[in-house]
């Protein structure tokens, strides 16, 4: 639950993270949720497919769990770092038709 509840919340910062952050979280997640890189690594010209599949690969023989736990306190530190976006809506009545 906290697993889920840090990947949803963290695609709401107020700003874009620095790139090493974004493939540190990258890694991370497909950890999490994949385990160890089972894909072939992307073609040459594919930069951004394998700068993340790069990301994934540091992170081979981190357990399931491990990567998790790290994942989640990434998520927070990227979080206090930048802020996260207040829906405008949370918590209005909606709209009468």
């Amino acid at each position: 639950a906290d697993f889920d509840k840090a990947a949803a919340e963290v695609r709401k910062l107020k700003s874009r993270p620095e790139d090493e952050e974004l493939k540190e979280l990258y890694g991370l997640y497909k950890q999490a949720v994949v385990g160890d890189v089972n894909i072939a690594c992307p073609a040459v010209l594919d930069l951004k497919g394998k700068a993340k599949w790069e990301a994934w690969n540091l992170k081979k023989g981190l357990s399931k769990e491990d990567a998790m736990r790290a994942y989640i306190s990434k998520a927070k530190e990227l979080m206090e770092k930048y802020g996260i976006q207040n829906s405008s809506a949370e918590g209005l009545p909606s709209k009468p038709s």
